[in-house]
């Protein structure tokens, strides 16, 4: 392997990482979510109500994808949406009780997959990949 193969490399860690945790979702009873479709609800579960804006740049995704994401977690009744009563351009998102059920599931899978994730790999390795992909990121 070389140094130019590390993109290639990363997108398929990316590829395994969702394949497990959608596995995984599947295993604990929750069908018809993606990892994008998680994003969204663990940004939720950290405000429970924030706006398709805020999602949007917390998951860093642009806004007619979480339109489109969110609109199938409110089919789903993982989330509400309501336009703001001030400026009706606004939609808060909030999550439901239904939604809120997924936590401890997302926080075992989460754990799960870093433990696999980071298997044999030592903490002075761990800091240190975080801090080289972070100087990647920021290249673009």
């Amino acid at each position: 392997m070389e140094t130019r193969d590390v993109a290639s490399l990363i997108s398929k860690i990316r590829e395994k990482v969702n394949r497990f945790i959608v596995t995984e979702m599947a295993k604990n009873g929750v069908d018809g979510i993606g990892t994008s479709h998680g994003d969204i609800i663990y940004a939720l579960f950290k405000a429970p109500r924030l706006t398709m804006a805020e999602i949007s740049k917390r998951i860093r995704k642009d806004k007619s994808t979480v339109t489109a994401l969110v609109d199938k977690l409110v089919r789903l009744g993982y989330v509400t949406k309501e336009r703001d009563i001030e400026d009706t351009r606004v939609v808060h998102v909030a999550v439901t009780p239904k939604g809120r059920e997924l936590e401890p599931i997302f926080e075992s899978i989460s754990q799960e997959m870093l433990s696999v994730f980071y298997s044999s790999v030592s903490d002075q390795e761990k800091e240190d990949v975080l801090r080289i992909l972070k100087k990647i990121y920021d290249n673009f």
